[in-house]
Order: C-alpha cells, then structure tokens, then sequence
C-alpha cells in the first residue's frame, strides 16, 4: 500500500481557503464544459454548421478529458499534488485561448480537445488533496465541496457566459475561461499546502487500481448511467426555444436553474455520500431514471422544464461525488488514478449523451426525444451498479 507523506496541518481557515482555492479551478472548468452546451446555436452560426455538428465541440472536449486523465494522473504520479494541479490549470488557459482563436471547425474542435485533457486530472487529484485535508469519515463532503466550484459555475458562470455570448460573442467566452484559470494557479501556489506524492508512487502502482473489478463496474456505471443526464442538458438551448416555446433570454435562466440544483445537490449531497456511497449511487440513479421521464412528458410545459432541469442538476451532482469516494474506497493505493478516471467515465457519458441525443434530433424524433435516451441510459446505469453489488457480495462469500 502507498505511504503518503505527512502533510502539513492545517487550520480550519487554512483548509477552508485551500478548498475554495481548489474550488475556483472547478469553477473555471465548469465554466467551459458547460457554457458551450449554452452556445451551440452562436457557434454554429459563426461556422455555418448545423446545432448537432456544433455539438461535436462537446463531444471532442470529452474526449480530451477521457484520454487526458489517466494518461496526466499515471504521468504525473510522482509529482508534488500541489505542483502537478497548477500546471493543469495553466494547460486549461491554454486550451481555452485557442478556443477562443478558432478560426473554422477544424481548430475549434482542435482547441476543445486540448481544454479537455486537463479536466478529469484535476478533479481526480484535487479530490485526493482535498480529502487528505480532513478527517476520513469527511471523504464525502471533502469531494463535493471540491465540485461545488463546478455547480457554481452552472449557477452564475454558465448562466452568464451564455448571455455574454448571446451578446457579445461566443469566443469573448472562453477568453474569460482562460483568465480564470491563470487566477487558479495563483490562488493554489499561495493558499494550498505542499502535498508531495506517495513515496512509492509511479505508474506501474497507479496502474494496479484496473485490477480492481469494482473500479471498473464504477467506472461503467458512471459512463451509461450518467450519459442520461447529458443527453438532454447537451441540448438544453435548443429544447428550451423549440420545445417549451420559450425566448432565447430564458435560456441562461435554465441554465441558472440547473446550477442551483447541483449547487444544491454538492452541499447537500455529501451528507448522503458520507452515509452510504452506494446508497447514494442507487438513489441518484433511480431518481435521475424518474426525473427525465418527467421531462420527456412535459417538456413542453415551461414551469416543469424548469423543474426537471433543477431536479436533473441536483442528482446529478450526488451521483458524482458518489462515484468518486466509489472509486477513491475500491484503489485505496492508487487514488489520483484512479480518481481521476472518475472524470474520464463521466465524460465518455457526456460525449455518448451529447452523440446519442444528436442521434435521435437527427432522426427527426424531436429535441423532447433526448430525455428518454436519457432514460434509457440511467436504467442502464442502475443494471450496472446493481451487477457490482451482487459481484462484490459474492467475492466477500467466497474468500
């Protein structure tokens, strides 16, 4: 097992500032993934694309994600926490500045793939800085407190990245991004504590956590169960004009309403989290399975869009932090990996949701038909999880 280096105590106020300095890195990367979700209609003008092709923006950044984390997290795995964090965000600066120099598809595509590769990674190895700073039976609320940088960004960031863009230009965007991150890495460099590596660190002892079967039944649950929440969210803008009828001005206020719920969900979430990590799992996912049913029924309502929206951000955001504790108990010695994976998997389901809703738009099944591909997706999830379960009581019976 990996010998983890003493690290310096911190006071309360200390912890609380690393945290929020951690934080801000969640809300600059929040920002980003999201807000293009928002943008979709003025991106594909700017290019002459149609909104599902615009949408492969999202789709790239995902992958970013998907191929960045474990390869940045096995890399880098012998490197100070503190260090290797803020070379990340200085690497989403620099993705999110050629974002916003794109000059035709081709290099926006390019430049969201580069945005993506630092994401999972950062998540990953800040919740293990994050959770080193506090108590063990605190994991929980430790990790959502992290992503509560991310739900932020989904209240006000987004939000108002999405009006600027509508007024301003999509690319003014992503410059703001880039600023945010350079403020991160300053914020880190002073408020976090020197976290050097297990001393037995590498990539070999990283790479021990896919032995595990209960990584990897996390990790699948993760990519199918949450691809159902973005499925509709990737397609949020265009659901909200053509389907509940509503002006483009109301689409920040969706926006808006879906940060609260995860802004929501992050501080409640962890408590639950705290409780049962599988518990949390399965209530995420079955409610998630309930609340889109909802929308695909009403989603021509307004006031029930609205809730939907909420409800969605709210498990959403639970379902998260589950996962990542999930993940962080099944590779006690290998955490940043194997944290960090967490990020991959929920971005393959972002770039499955985003490719599978377009699918069924482009089927001609309508902007409302995404909510019960998510459906399909979250009921998947639950079977999943459900599996793990019954494996992981069977190999306790055996041994």
């Amino acid at each position: 097992m990996a010998v983890v280096a003493e690290e310096p105590a911190l006071s309360r106020r200390g912890v609380a500032a690393a945290m929020v300095a951690l934080g801000l890195g969640g809300f600059g990367i929040g920002t980003t993934e999201f807000a293009t979700m928002g943008l979709l209609p003025q991106m594909a003008d700017t290019f002459g694309i149609s909104i599902p092709s615009a949408g492969h923006a999202i789709s790239l950044y995902a992958l970013g994600v998907v191929v960045g984390a474990p390869l940045i997290a096995g890399l880098g795995a012998k490197l100070p926490r503190k260090g290797l964090l803020i070379v990340l965000v200085l690497g989403l600066a620099v993705g999110n500045g050629l974002s916003a120099i794109a000059w035709d598809p081709t290099s926006l595509l390019a430049a969201r793939f580069l945005a993506g590769l630092p994401h999972g990674a950062y998540f990953g190895i800040a919740a293990v800085v994050a959770s080193s700073l506090v108590p063990p039976q605190r994991r929980g609320t430790a990790v959502a407190r992290i992503m509560i940088g991310l739900t932020v960004a989904n209240l006000i960031g987004v939000p108002v990245a999405t009006a600027a863009g509508q007024r301003i230009g999509w690319r003014a965007v992503y410059l703001a991004v880039a600023v945010i991150a350079v403020a991160t890495a300053v914020a880190l460099w002073r408020k976090l504590p020197h976290t050097p590596a297990p001393r037995d660190a590498g990539v070999a002892a990283e790479l021990r956590a896919f032995r595990r079967p209960q990584v990897w039944f996390a990790l699948v649950t993760g990519m199918v169960g949450f691809g159902g929440m973005f499925a509709v969210y990737s397609y949020v803008s265009p659901l909200t004009t053509e389907v509940a009828g509503l002006a483009a001005g109301a689409v920040p206020w969706v926006l808006a309403v879906f940060g609260l719920g995860m802004t929501l969900g992050a501080t409640i979430g962890g408590r639950f989290v705290d409780r049962s990590v599988m518990g949390a799992v399965f209530g995420s996912l079955g409610a998630m399975t309930a609340v889109l049913v909802l929308l695909g029924l009403t989603a021509s309502v307004p006031v029930l869009e609205f809730a939907s929206v909420f409800l969605i951000g709210f498990v959403s955001q639970l379902l998260a932090s589950a996962l990542q504790v999930r993940l962080m108990d099944a590779s006690p010695d290998a955490p940043s990996l194997a944290s960090s994976s967490n990020h991959s998997a929920l971005n393959v389901a972002n770039g499955a949701g985003a490719w599978l809703g377009g699918l069924a738009i482009a089927a001609g099944w309508g902007y409302a038909s995404t909510a019960w591909v998510g459906v399909a997706l979250s009921v998947a999830g639950l079977a999943v999880a459900a599996v793990s379960v019954a494996v992981e009581r069977r190999s306790r019976v055996s041994v």
